[in-house]
């Protein structure tokens, strides 16, 4: 038994190497930056220099409000969007439903600077087709890069736009295990569609869309590539930038990594505490 778990240990030995030295290191390390002052050569150990300008930085309140701003927001609608989404691609009476499937997916895997682009030029407040639209309806142009609120709704447009079809596909994965005789025994008792999609559907996939919440948390805390190509980073005034755009500025034009590193511990920390206040809020009742 023993030369079996030396053998097996033998195989796994290269991959932990590679795990440790690219993955184990690099957080330890990061975090042991987090307390060094890196704006002096040779950087030198202050336990308060960048965990004290944290907590008193206008910039990171800024950044971490508007970060909250479209967890609250986006995450909840984007949610919905893709349980209803998914309701509708398992409908037995909806055609061709793999292309549907499809197109729903595909905004995930479109390059991001194209589809940034793209969101540029249709919310062009001269010539893009929204203000166009808009326009059709009798309102006025709107001007969504040079207004802090405009921008936000932007911005959550376009990581709902983007999103919402992958939770959808992970949802009507969960949709699909759920069997068909729960639902042909509720038809037998006479309950409607709108109550079985509550009191059946809802409760049975709680899980999966809890599972959803958790990956939306994460990845809204880390939101980087919509406020830096759409809003051309973070603008107007900082009106879009998030704590992602944030670290990106510290460490890499400012090149102060050890105040990159207190923002890149507290984001993990957030995402963290947010994603176990959600499995506390979904847990099954004893």
């Amino acid at each position: 038994m023993r030369l079996r778990n030396r053998s097996a240990y033998a195989f796994l030995a290269p991959y932990l190497l590679v795990f440790a030295a690219f993955w184990v290191w690099p957080i330890i390390d990061s975090f042991l930056i987090s307390f060094q002052n890196t704006r002096v050569n040779p950087w030198t150990y202050h336990l308060s220099f960048n965990w004290g300008r944290l907590f008193g930085d206008p910039a990171f309140y800024n950044a971490l409000e508007n970060t909250l701003i479209i967890l609250i927001v986006q995450v909840p609608v984007m949610i919905t969007l893709a349980t209803v989404m998914a309701v509708l691609l398992n409908s037995p009476l909806l055609k061709a439903r793999g292309i549907f499937r499809f197109a729903f997916f595909a905004p995930v895997v479109v390059g991001e600077v194209a589809y940034a682009a793209v969101f540029r030029l249709m919310f062009n407040v001269d010539f893009g087709i929204v203000n166009k639209l808009l326009g059709t309806v009798g309102f006025a142009p709107v001007s969504w890069f040079a207004e802090s609120h405009a921008a936000m709704v932007l911005i959550i447009i376009a990581v709902t736009w983007r999103w919402a079809g992958y939770n959808a596909i992970i949802i009507l994965s969960g949709l699909q295990s759920i069997p068909e005789d729960v639902y042909e025994a509720a038809t037998l008792d006479r309950v409607n569609r709108f109550q079985q999609f509550i009191h059946i559907t809802l409760p049975l996939l709680k899980p999966i869309i809890l599972f959803c919440v958790v990956l939306s948390v994460i990845g809204t805390m880390q939101l980087f590539t919509e406020p830096y190509l759409i809003t051309n980073r973070g603008g107007p005034g900082g009106g879009t930038e998030t704590l992602g755009l944030l670290l990106y500025r510290q460490a890499f034009q400012s090149t102060n990594f050890g105040y990159a590193s207190a923002i890149a511990y507290t984001m993990a920390a957030l995402a963290v505490v947010i994603s176990l206040l959600n499995l506390w809020v979904g847990r099954e009742p004893k």
